[in-house]
């Protein structure tokens, strides 16, 4: 079988895929400016929130301030973050809903028209496991992440004194990447319907994907071990329960 991508494309899926993001790149690009220009006062909102809000500061920290153009440059980053997300729903929509012209258009057959019904189905999830990932975030991650960096520096006898850029950006990033993170099971799904990928190139590359979780999780969480797995762990967890709710519903 000829493939692309890691393996995880047939060649014919990698190249529909290629020219199909190629045909919507402005499309692309107009729904990411959409959502960083609404998510800029929305990211003032958010650091107000941040400030006020229980839980987010531990016992014993100072955050401050270094630069005037601190505020500013944060709400810019939250406002790309924001833009990203939407761009990633809308791509996970545009795939659910034109799959299969993807594929049929690199191998040149006739695709099969997508129900209203389903594409209302995968916003539901999108919206179900967004949450899940922002309360999972909430709940889990940032608060033990937090404590732990509190307390490693209260161990070494330093005194915790957190740059507001650094801090919000790190709480926000965490929230960012476990939203996005847990639409891992609705691409896959798309992905495999669409037949632009199929699910024994998955299980062949699934020590590819573990690794790519878990070097996502060292780059945004402290490196130790558990702190790896509570940001990448939630990613294998979601992947193979793809696996599982394919194979279960699956019409092969």
């Amino acid at each position: 079988m000829d493939e692309g991508g890691f393996g995880l494309l047939e060649s014919a899926g990698w190249r529909g895929l290629s020219l199909h993001l190629q045909d919507r790149a402005k499309l692309y690009v107009g729904v990411f400016v959409l959502g960083f220009v609404a998510g800029y006062p929305v990211a003032e909102v958010l650091i107000e929130w941040f400030l006020s809000a229980e839980g987010f500061i531990p016992d014993g920290v100072q955050v401050i301030i270094l630069q005037p153009l601190e505020v500013i440059l944060l709400q810019l980053r939250i406002a790309t973050q924001i833009g990203f997300g939407l761009l990633v729903a809308t791509l996970i929509l545009d795939l659910a809903w034109n799959g299969r012209m993807v594929l049929s258009r690199a191998s040149r057959s006739v695709s099969e028209a997508v129900g209203i019904a389903r594409i209302f189905v995968i916003i539901l999830a999108i919206i179900v496991l967004g949450g899940l990932g922002a309360a999972y975030a909430h709940t889990v991650l940032i608060p033990f992440l937090l404590q732990y960096l509190s307390e490693d520096a209260a161990a070494s006898g330093l005194k915790s004194t957190w740059q507001l850029q650094s801090w919000i950006g790190f709480i926000t990033g965490l929230y960012f990447s476990s939203i996005v993170g847990f639409q891992i099971p609705v691409v896959i799904v798309v992905l495999l319907r669409a037949g632009v990928m199929e699910r024994s190139a998955i299980i062949e590359n699934r020590g590819f994907l573990w690794f790519a979780a878990l070097f996502l999780g060292a780059l945004i969480s402290p490196p130790d071990p558990i702190s790896l797995f509570l940001v990448g762990g939630p990613m294998l967890v979601l992947l193979e329960l793809a696996l599982v709710y394919d194979r279960a519903f699956s019409k092969d």
